[in-house]
């Protein structure tokens, strides 16, 4: 493990940055965001590339751009206009996505600064981030003590454990949204990715991407990819675009399986489990083309996202999985991903 100053906010804080190598899996983390910038993996002839969408310098991630690799949060994905009541008492929230709340507001957790510590333990290094999130915070009730945790250990799996306590009764649902592109970021689309998704079910959505409240089979569907599926496939039933949430399955062990994707010219893939109830799956249809790390031009469908985490909305569904925390009680979530080559 190493430690690097990457630079300082514009209001002159430092941001760090960790590099984790396991064999031939090196992983990179900053404190701006909590953010996974870099993930680079071998191939099948061992020629090692990076895989996950980033920037070379901190200003890349100052300036606007689709959350690559941020922490979510106060709560991941969308809240419909802004809005929500826990115990009778209503609450609004900035609305960054049209008329919707979107992965935390204007400033969310991906716009923090959060301290930071590295460990080494059990054949395994680290860094833990944490951030308190005062009340009121983008219209969120209670203080908030959120912590990442991010682990690589000897075998190159990625850990990521969240948590968070309240003094107030909140909301939260935290989450990552690296961007994947197994080719190699900047190497082309992710079209000819086979996906696997162990989920029978999916929560339908309205056009401003708001769930309907329903559960629905994927059989049938565009969603539908419980056998290797090329995202190629998914996008020509889908109409150009896949961004849902899907219903995973019951946890073994404590560890509900997401699935895989492999790029089959590299040989790359990962494995992801989780301990939450779904994963939203992103396609990358609505990228907008961006130069990224090394002056790559990312282009549209240019990675896909698979964001652990609470079903969308999900506080204004009352037949979704809770996503409201209480005074005494601890909020945590883990993902695990798996790489390897086929």
């Amino acid at each position: 493990m190493t430690q690097t100053v990457f630079g300082r906010t514009r209001e002159g804080d430092e941001i760090v940055q960790y590099t984790l190598q396991a064999g031939r899996v090196t992983v990179q983390l900053i404190s701006y965001g909590a953010t996974l910038s870099s993930v680079r993996i071998p191939d099948k002839n061992g020629t090692v590339e990076e895989v996950t969408l980033g920037f070379d310098s901190l200003e890349g991630y100052l300036n606007p751009h689709p959350y690559f690799g941020s922490t979510l949060g106060r709560v991941a994905n969308r809240i419909a206009r802004g809005t929500f009541s826990i115990d009778g008492k209503t609450y609004t929230l900035f609305c960054n996505n049209g008329r919707n709340h979107l992965h935390g507001g204007k400033k969310g957790f991906d716009r923090a600064v959060w301290s930071s510590s590295a460990f080494q333990r059990d054949g395994a290094a680290g860094v833990t981030f944490r951030h308190a999130s005062p009340d009121g915070d983008e219209g969120y009730p209670g203080n908030l003590d959120a912590s990442v945790v991010y682990t690589l250990d000897n075998a190159g799996v990625l850990e990521v454990a969240w948590g968070a306590r309240t003094d107030r009764p909140t909301i939260v649902n935290l989450s990552n949204h690296a961007y994947w592109n197994l080719k190699g970021a900047g190497n082309g689309d992710i079209k000819d990715h086979v996906v696997t998704l162990d989920a029978e079910r999916y929560v339908p959505s309205d056009e401003e991407l708001i769930p309907t409240g329903e559960i629905r089979e994927v059989a049938g569907t565009a969603f539908d990819f419980r056998k290797p599926t090329a995202i190629r496939k998914g996008l020509e039933k889908a109409g150009g675009g896949i961004d849902s949430c899907f219903v995973l399955g019951k946890p073994v062990d404590g560890w509900r399986r997401v699935g895989t994707a492999v790029d089959q010219s590299s040989g790359r893939g990962l494995e992801m489990f989780a301990t939450q109830p779904g994963v939203h799956f992103y396609t990358g249809h609505m990228l907008q083309p961006i130069t990224g790390r090394g002056g790559r031009l990312f282009p549209v469908y240019g990675a896909f996202a698979l964001e652990t985490e609470a079903f969308p909305d999900a506080v204004n569904h009352d037949g979704f999985p809770s996503v409201i925390l209480r005074p005494g009680q601890t909020y945590a979530e883990k993902t695990k991903i798996r790489f390897f080559t086929v």
